[in-house]
């Protein structure tokens, strides 16, 4: 009798035609500069990735839960425009996958972090799924977010927030 491999999830179905996934990466532990190039490459590298176009970097002060802490060590940040055909929770497994691989340890929310890589937007996907929100939910209050993604894509449009040029200049009013 002939065996058939299960069918994937319906999550796990990549889009026909691939969608712009916007990645947020960070890093203020080790070699950041390092880090953060070394895992665009890796993105890269994924399967059904198309095309990946990195950000300059950004730098910023570390925030914790209880706000801004520059006695913290000082943040390199990073977007990614990522065209992929991936489901965004694969996507997301990806990304979880290279942060391990770089020594991310989840053991205090906002704590210090060799390498922090987030969703914030993938196309105009909006979920409210506990596992993934989109679009990131404080993606809009980020000047580290907004600065990079606006320098690779200056008509950039944050899902339900608007336009990222005026997201930013409202930051900085």
């Amino acid at each position: 009798m002939q065996r058939f491999p299960p069918m994937p999830e319906p999550d796990a179905r990549p889009p026909r035609e691939p969608s712009v996934a916007v990645v947020a990466l960070g890093s203020n532990l080790g070699d950041r500069a390092g880090t953060l190039e070394a895992a665009a490459d890796e993105i890269r590298r994924l399967p059904l990735v198309d095309e990946v176009v990195l950000s300059p970097v950004v730098r910023s002060v570390a925030v914790t839960l209880a706000g801004p802490d520059p006695s913290k060590p000082e943040y390199l940040n990073a977007v990614a425009l990522v065209r992929t055909r991936l489901a965004p929770t694969v996507l997301l497994g990806y990304l979880h996958r290279i942060e391990t691989e770089h020594g991310r340890e989840r053991r205090e929310r906002w704590g210090d972090r060799t390498l922090d890589l987030d969703i914030v937007a993938y196309g105009d996907l909006r979920s409210d799924d506990p596992r993934l929100t989109l679009p990131h939910p404080r993606a809009h209050e980020r000047d580290f977010v907004l600065e990079p993604w606006l320098q690779i894509d200056p008509d950039a449009v944050l899902p339900g927030y608007g336009r990222v040029a005026d997201l930013l200049a409202e930051l900085r009013s």
